[in-house]
């Protein structure tokens, strides 16, 4: 077998394509294998996901049920205090140190620091909020927790209890003389006889 040969052998038959709606007797006429008429049988259709032909589809025949937080929960990148020993005496940790070594991914969610495992440096560090314990050790060891305009962070006061107030006692008001009027003339006085 010459070279040309096994070059062929090896290539794709040539297939006709198929010539689609040109007439009945063509075998592929009329409808073009689309079927009978409707959108899937359109040019240019668009069926939107979850369509189910009309019937209720599976989104809205489940039911609804009671309400979650979870939408409005606070996110935060985590960073502890045992990962913050790696940082040399006296350094400043900030977002961008972190991302650098590595203990958060970016800078898309504020940042929050736990106190798990040992904390022994004085570094100053600068995060969006901190954890109560957390923020005890640093400033035991002597560091700073500074918030992000490097002011010392602080807690936010606790919100005050609500007391109602007790019923408005009504007053009774004693009934005073009445004074006369203005512009109510003196009477005259009785002649004396």
């Amino acid at each position: 077998m010459s070279m040309i040969h096994e070059i062929t052998a090896l290539a794709p038959r040539n297939k006709r394509s198929q010539r689609k709606g040109r007439g009945e007797s063509s075998g592929r006429g009329k409808t073009s294998g689309k079927g009978t008429k409707g959108s899937k049988a359109r040019v240019g259709k668009y069926i939107k996901r979850g369509y189910e032909g009309g019937q209720t589809p599976l989104f809205r025949r489940w039911p609804k049920r009671g309400f979650s937080n979870a939408n409005f929960e606070r996110r935060y990148f985590v960073a502890n205090l045992s990962d913050l020993e790696r940082f040399p005496e006296g350094s400043t940790v900030d977002s961008a140190a972190l991302i650098e070594a590595g203990l958060v991914p970016d800078d898309t969610l504020p940042v929050k620091i736990l106190a798990n495992g040992e904390f022994n440096k004085k570094l100053t560090i600068v995060a969006n909020w901190y954890s109560r314990s957390a923020h005890q050790k640093i400033v035991a060891v002597g560091g700073a927790a500074l918030n992000l305009k490097n002011e010392p962070f602080e807690f936010p006061k606790p919100k005050k209890k609500f007391v109602p107030r007790d019923p408005v006692k009504k007053k009774v008001v004693e009934a005073a003389p009445e004074a006369p009027a203005a512009g109510a003339e003196k009477a005259p006085a009785p002649a004396a006889a």
